[in-house]
């Protein structure tokens, strides 16, 4: 008898929600930009190929990125960055993170 297992694919919608005081100190990433919400860009946690793309339309570290407004269904979003806009789909904007914010950082 053969017993098969059936893989689970997590999605970025099943991820278990992180402790909302370690998510505070924490950086965050760029798809939990509200729209109007702000943040500077800290790293880019893509293969290279994908990061060197990424840095040609804008998104250098150090560089101030302003969410815009997002689809119906919320997927893809516009960033404002370097006087551009530029959508992004929510599984690649995840993998650009930001800096926690100086207030956040002090305090900690």
């Amino acid at each position: 008898m053969l017993l098969f297992r059936r893989k689970r694919r997590r999605s970025l919608s099943s991820r278990p929600p992180a402790h909302p005081r370690a998510h505070a100190a924490a950086a965050r990433h760029l798809s939990e930009l509200r729209e109007g919400e702000h943040g500077t860009l800290d790293r880019i946690e893509l293969p290279e190929s994908d990061a060197v793309r990424i840095m040609e339309m804008g998104f250098i570290p150090g560089a101030c990125i302003t969410a815009g407004r997002s689809a119906p269904g919320g997927d893809p979003r516009v960033y404002r960055v370097d006087g551009s806009e530029v959508a992004l789909r929510r599984e690649t904007a995840f993998y650009l993170r930001l800096r926690a914010p100086r207030a956040q950082q002090e305090s900690a």
